[in-house]
C-alpha cells in the first residue's frame, strides 16, 4: 500500500490527509452531538437525523442565493446568519414531529426507528419536489476560500479551519448546556427518573420538546457545516446517518467526550484509507474495526458511570 512512496512524500501524505479528515471530523461531531443529545438522553432512534441535516444545507443555499441576488454589499457576511436560520429551522422542525409524532412513541425504540425512517423518505421526497433531484453547491465568500500554506506541499483550508472553530465552540456550548445550566439539569433528571423529576414540577413534555428540538437544530448547523465540503441533494443525508450512528454507538451513547474522540478516530481513518484504498474499502476497514471493538468493550470508548 505503501509502496513507490518516500518517507517525506507520506509525512505530507499523512498531514495533508488528516487535515482533510478534520473537515469530515467536524460534520461528524456536530451530526453526533445533535444524535447523542436525542438517543443518549431520550432513548429515541432518529432515522431522519441526515434529512434535518440536509434542511440545514438548503437553508444555507437559498440564502447564498438570495444575498447574492439582492443584498451583494453583505454577501461576505451572509454564512453566519445562514447558519443561525439554518438552526432555526431544523429545530423548529424537530419541535413539530416530537410534537405530532415522537412524544407519543417514548419508550418504544423500535417503533421510533420505523417512524423516523418513514419521515425520512417523506422529507426526502418533500427536497425532491422543491429543490429537485439534482445536487447543489452552495458559493461561499472570498474570506472563506483559499488555504495556509504551512509548507511547499502541505496547505490547510481555510473553510477547514473556521468549521474546527465552530465545532469546538458549539461543543463548548452543548457542555456548558449540559452541565453548567438549571436546563441541562432538569434533562438529565428527566432520563434519570421522569416520574421523580415530574412530581418535583419539572415539565418533562416541554423539557423533551426542546431536547429534541436543540438536537436537531445542531443537525441543521451541521448541514451549513456540510455545504463547504460536498453538494447538496434529496439524498445526502442518507450518506453521513450510518456514521452518525456508529460514533455515537462507539464513543459512548450518554458521552460527549466519547463521542468526540470516537469522530476523531473513525474520520481520520476513513481519510487516510482512501487515499491508499478505494473508498468503500476504507470504510469496510472502518467498520470491521469498530465492530471488533464493540465486541471487546460493547459500552462503547467511554460510558457513564451511574450508582446503582
Amino acid at each position: 500500500m505503501f509502496e513507490g512512496y518516500s518517507w517525506a512524500e507520506l509525512g505530507s501524505i499523512f498531514a495533508m490527509q488528516g487535515f482533510a479528515g478534520l473537515s469530515l471530523f467536524s460534520v461528524l461531531v456536530l451530526m453526533a452531538l445533535g444524535l447523542a443529545i436525542i438517543f443518549g438522553q431520550m432513548g429515541v432512534i432518529n432515522m431522519a437525523h441526515g434529512e434535518f441535516m440536509i434542511l440545514g444545507a438548503y437553508v444555507t443555499y437559498l440564502c447564498s442565493n438570495f444575498f447574492a441576488e439582492n443584498l451583494p454589499a453583505l454577501f461576505s457576511g451572509y454564512f453566519l446568519i445562514a447558519m443561525l436560520l439554518a438552526f432555526l429551522a431544523s429545530a423548529s422542525l424537530g419541535a413539530l414531529v416530537e410534537w405530532g409524532l415522537i412524544r407519543h412513541l417514548y419508550k418504544r425504540p423500535l417503533d421510533t426507528l420505523l417512524a423516523t425512517w418513514g419521515l425520512s423518505l417523506i422529507l426526502q421526497q418533500v427536497y425532491r419536489s422543491v429543490f429537485g433531484a439534482r445536487e447543489v453547491g452552495v458559493t461561499l465568500p472570498d474570506w472563506l476560500m483559499g488555504s495556509f500554506a504551512v509548507t511547499d506541499m502541505i496547505e490547510i483550508p481555510i473553510n477547514g479551519v473556521f468549521v474546527m472553530f465552530l465545532t469546538l465552540g458549539i461543543t463548548a456550548g452543548v457542555w456548558l448546556w449540559n452541565f453548567r445550566s438549571s436546563w441541562g439539569t432538569q434533562m438529565r433528571a428527566v432520563v434519570q427518573n421522569r416520574v421523580m423529576a415530574g412530581a418535583v414540577g419539572i415539565d418533562t413534555e416541554r423539557i423533551d420538546r426542546l431536547t429534541f428540538a436543540i438536537g436537531c437544530g445542531i443537525a441543521g448547523i451541521a448541514g451549513s457545516a456540510f455545504t463547504m465540503i460536498g453538494s447538496t441533494g434529496p439524498t445526502s443525508g442518507q450518506l453521513y446517518i450510518v456514521d452518525t450512528f456508529l460514533v455515537v454507538v462507539f464513543g459512548g451513547a450518554q458521552s460527549l467526550l466519547g463521542t468526540i474522540f470516537s469522530a476523531f478516530a473513525i474520520s481520520q481513518s476513513q481519510s487516510t484509507m482512501e487515499f491508499f484504498l478505494s473508498g468503500s474499502m476504507a470504510k469496510v476497514l472502518t467498520l470491521l474495526t469498530v465492530v471488533t471493538i464493540l465486541m471487546i468493550r460493547p459500552q462503547g470508548l467511554m460510558s457513564l458511570r451511574v450508582r446503582a
